[in-house]
């Protein structure tokens, strides 16, 4: 499958979280662990209105799995969730955890 779309994350955005997403930007970014690259790519801001859980902005990105497939992510800016290179660095730990 190739690169998913601002668009396909909006809409991942949106049916994840509620609301309206609306994309702002997009960001580089770079996550390395103990001097290897651990994830890099773009990550996607979009201010978020109406969503029930009252965040007013998410990050959403995909990332390609091994069988050629790709996965949406889509955090809300909460907690330690504070910008795009957080929101890389929470999902990575929590599929660390898991």
């Amino acid at each position: 499958m190739s690169e998913v779309f601002p668009d396909q994350l909006k809409q991942a955005v949106e049916s994840q979280h509620g609301g309206t997403a609306r994309h702002i930007q997009s960001v580089p970014v770079h996550q390395s662990h103990n001097g290897r690259t651990v994830w890099n790519g773009a990550v996607q801001i979009y201010d978020l209105t109406d969503s029930p859980s009252g965040a007013t902005r998410a990050y959403a990105w995909s990332d390609g799995l091994e069988d050629g497939r790709r996965r949406i992510y889509a955090l809300l800016h909460a907690g330690p969730v504070t910008g795009p290179r957080e929101a890389v660095r929470a999902a990575i730990l929590a599929e660390k955890t898991s």
